[in-house]
């Protein structure tokens, strides 16, 4: 996993490159975790991802992270994981 934090003004941009598992994501979240208003995860060169990382990459989406050039398989993931979740008792 590669991650590359870029800053500009008000945004800022991670990113995301290779196999992102759920061992990265303390990484993840470290780089995410600051006052910047507006965040984006660029997911363009990400090649594998886990259920971990779908499900954190869903939270970040529902807390107002732009996650932009999500490969469709990704997006649909999230999309099941959101439906799936949906249809468990609460």
């Amino acid at each position: 996993m590669k991650i590359e934090k870029k800053l500009d003004g008000e945004r800022m941009i991670i990113s995301l490159a290779g196999r992102l598992g759920s061992g990265g994501l303390d990484e993840l979240k470290a780089q995410i975790a600051d006052n910047t208003k507006t965040k984006i995860l660029d997911l363009y060169e990400v090649t594998l991802v886990d259920v971990h990382v779908v499900r954190f990459l869903s939270s970040c989406e529902e807390a107002g992270i732009t996650l932009a050039r999500c490969p469709s398989y990704v997006r649909e993931w999230i999309l099941r994981e959101r439906a799936e979740g949906k249809e468990q008792p609460s």
